[in-house]
């Protein structure tokens, strides 16, 4: 069938005719990643802006090379929709996949737009070892970590990252979240924001053994899947660094209280500071530190444009993460109230109560409910007012 996305044009199987998510053999388009695929557009536009102003505030020799277009690899291209559209952006694209009916497609989609770039039959961990290319676009079929290593090996500058094994990351899927990710997830009531910080803190360390920093620009959790973008720098002081937003998360299962502690060794509370329960969880190594950098956020919001299927998602998810406190983990206003036993008032409400007590709050992009504020749970409770029957949900 024929497809559009954003100013391309690809030919690509029905995904209706019975191929499962990148899980079979057959090269599989996927409609519901049209979100992930115009928010990378936008990201690489801004991107490669920001990669040239840089090259042109600093005087270095190699100033040729700093004006050359910047490579891209699509690791794993299947149809070859998100190479055609970072090409069309602008990039010198790579387009490659274990499967050569999968290239040859990828091929004829960027003949199919009149665009250059080169469709390549490989293994994505054999080429990313092989070669180097400025930005490294990763979306495998489950969790990215086998191809982790050579990812960051094979990237330059930018390395985006999708994982759609959630189960894993979030706790739910416990040994397989230990195994794949090296670290213990736990299934909390901010499980999404768990899995995505599973997955930079998981990507943090297999750089830092090749003394390679990562920084993530964007970061987001949508539906079924966690996806980064991380700004590498190749230097081992730079990655002692980063290593330090690793740490833990303890949780309180029974009143939600819930702390963070930055450093590779745990020191779990042995019971609950907030109400002495016992049940306290505790989760890490991951990510603490920032998912996102604002003013980047806003420059990739500004690249956003109505001919992108879901550019209106897109920017209210922009719009969400340049606001988005860095604070660790998130609550629910729902869970919260239902905890409570109290009714729950518009978010907007509640968010400006917390202001006005003094406190740092804001949306989460996790969904309709969700906050994050620097106030703890008995904090936020104190500050929260009753809701009047007319502003009730």
């Amino acid at each position: 069938m024929r497809v559009s996305e954003g100013d391309v044009d690809v030919e690509a199987p029905d995904p209706r005719d019975g191929s499962s998510e990148g899980a079979g053999e057959d090269v599989f388009f996927n409609p519901e990643m049209e979100l992930n695929r115009d928010l990378t557009v936008a990201v690489l536009r801004a991107y490669a802006e920001r990669t040239e102003a840089g090259a042109a505030n600093v005087e270095q020799s190699e100033s040729e090379d700093d004006e050359r277009t910047l490579s891209y690899l699509d690791a794993m291209t299947a149809t070859g929709v998100r190479a055609a559209r970072a090409a069309e952006a602008g990039y010198d694209v790579t387009a490659a996949d274990v499967d050569p009916d999968a290239v040859e497609l990828a091929r004829e989609n960027l003949a199919l737009n009149d665009l250059p770039g080169e469709a390549v039959q490989s293994d994505a961990n054999v080429l990313m070892h092989s070669e180097r290319f400025d930005v490294v676009d990763l979306d495998p079929f489950g969790t990215p970590m086998p191809f982790a290593d050579a990812a960051v090996a094979g990237t330059r500058k930018l390395l985006c990252v999708t994982a759609t094994d959630t189960a894993p990351l979030c706790g739910a899927h416990f040994d397989s979240g230990v195994r794949k990710y090296d670290t213990v997830p736990r299934n909390t009531d901010f499980h999404r924001e768990m899995g995505l910080r599973v997955l930079i803190g998981a990507l943090a360390r297999v750089a830092a053994r090749r003394d390679v920093a990562v920084e993530p620009i964007v970061s987001h959790a949508t539906r079924h899947y966690a996806r980064t973008y991380l700004d590498l720098t190749h230097k081992a002081t730079a990655a002692d660094k980063a290593l330090q937003w690793l740490g833990f998360v303890y949780h309180c299962e029974d009143c939600l209280y819930r702390e963070h502690e930055f450093g590779r060794i745990a020191h779990p509370p042995e019971d609950c500071p907030n109400c002495g329960s016992a049940r306290c969880s505790a989760a890490g190594p991951i990510w603490l530190g920032p998912i996102a950098d604002s003013e980047f956020v806003d420059s990739v919001a500004e690249e956003v444009t109505p001919n992108m299927g879901e550019w209106k998602r897109v920017s209210r998810l922009l719009d969400t993460l340049g606001e988005e406190l860095d604070t660790p983990t998130h609550y629910d206003q729902h869970r919260l109230c239902k905890q409570w036993g109290a009714p729950a008032n518009k978010l907007e409400t509640f968010l400006d109560d917390l202001r006005d007590a003094g406190y740092e709050a804001s949306p989460a992009h996790y969904g309709g409910t969700c906050f994050k504020t620097d106030a703890d749970v008995e904090q936020i409770r104190e500050a929260a007012k009753p809701a009047p029957a007319s502003d009730r949900e």
